[in-house]
């Protein structure tokens, strides 16, 4: 194994003080929110956690008395669910809602008790929670990374379901993003669609960032050319609306590929607000399977209850191997072409 990475080489490299280095990664007060997140990233870029001692202490097999379960037990304990502080996800979302009932349906099966927590504000997340009392963290959807370092600091096991950090070396479980939505832009080439363009918020999320390489993967293996206009490639919706509303009558495409169903219902309102005729113009496909009654041409169904039910699972294994290597798993979603549109624009 090379020297372990110093903070001096990652104050050289972010171009900060070895002070704000030792600072940022020891949760302490004195540099901004920007260049915590920064140095950490930095720091995770150089491997700077990945060359930590392991993470994690096994309970040495004699601590457990015949017809008794010792401290360390897999089906003791609390598991913390948390969610980030985004009005899209959460409970409530007809995507993370899923996600997180199969969480807690495995968790009662197993017997083991459940908290949830919205990501707080502050960086101390464990000021309030005794982490002595909390045997492993399951986070749903996007976490900062000041937070999961935090988690990382404290030794406790963790999963995160739909998001990665390059600074923090965990298991994670994902819907394989780019196999199911290169397959859905190879499906639309079999029906004879050509004119293609993608919307998403690309900067937003990692399942985003995959579903647009499988988008591109699929045109490729069709062998049409890319002809992305830049603005349905943005944060706001709004601004992806103008686009649509924008745009000249020749270059509206065939199909508006979208990164979700949310943001096909987007597109289908700004359409019909230009009175043009869906599906035999123009069609929409999305992703999810969250939008049953908008006319989305096409779609993936996400096993979202499975995600987290194979979250939990994942979580039990690492608290039993805390020295293997991390992994990624990926669940298979399905594909749904709503024939019914399809068959009007022939």
């Amino acid at each position: 194994m090379g020297k372990r990475v110093t903070m001096q080489q990652i104050a050289d490299a972010a171009g900060v003080s070895k002070f704000a280095v030792s600072r940022a990664l020891t949760g302490k007060s004195g540099v901004s929110e920007h260049t915590r997140e920064m140095i950490v990233r930095t720091a995770g870029q150089l491997g700077y956690f990945k060359m930590e001692p392991k993470r994690y202490s096994a309970e040495p097999p004699h601590t457990k008395k015949l017809g008794t379960k010792a401290a360390g037990d897999k089906r003791e304990g609390t598991i913390l669910v948390l969610f980030p502080n985004i009005r899209s996800q959460n409970r409530s979302s007809l995507y993370w809602g899923p996600v997180f009932e199969g969480i807690s349906e495995r968790l009662n099966e197993i017997g083991m008790d459940i908290m949830t927590l919205t990501e707080p504000s502050s960086d101390h997340m464990f000021s309030v929670l005794n982490p002595e009392a909390i045997r492993g963290v399951i986070t749903v959807g996007t976490i900062s990374t000041s937070v999961l370092l935090e988690i990382y600091r404290l030794r406790i096991p963790l999963v995160m379901v739909d998001h990665e950090d390059t600074a923090i070396h965990a298991d994670a479980v994902f819907t394989d993003n780019v196999k199911c939505m290169k397959a859905l832009v190879l499906m639309l080439g079999a029906r004879g669609y050509r004119k293609l363009q993608f919307v998403g918020q690309l900067p937003d999320a990692v399942s985003f960032r995959e579903r647009w390489l499988g988008y591109r993967m699929g045109l490729e293996e069709l062998g049409l050319q890319e002809h992305q206009h830049p603005g349905l490639l943005v944060q706001e919706y709004a601004k992806m609306q103008q686009v649509v509303k924008d745009m000249k009558f020749e270059d509206i495409p065939e199909v508006f590929v979208c990164a979700n169903d949310h943001t096909a219902s987007i597109i289908i309102e700004a359409l019909q607000g230009r009175a043009l005729q869906l599906p035999e113009r123009c069609t929409v496909t999305g992703f999810d399977n969250t939008r049953t009654e908008d006319p989305i041409l096409a779609t993936a169904h996400i096993y979202k209850e499975h995600l987290g039910a194979r979250a939990v699972d994942q979580l039990l294994w690492r608290i039993e191997h805390p020295q293997a290597p991390c992994e990624r798993k990926l669940i298979h979603a399905e594909l749904i072409m709503r024939e019914e549109y399809h068959s009007l624009r022939e």
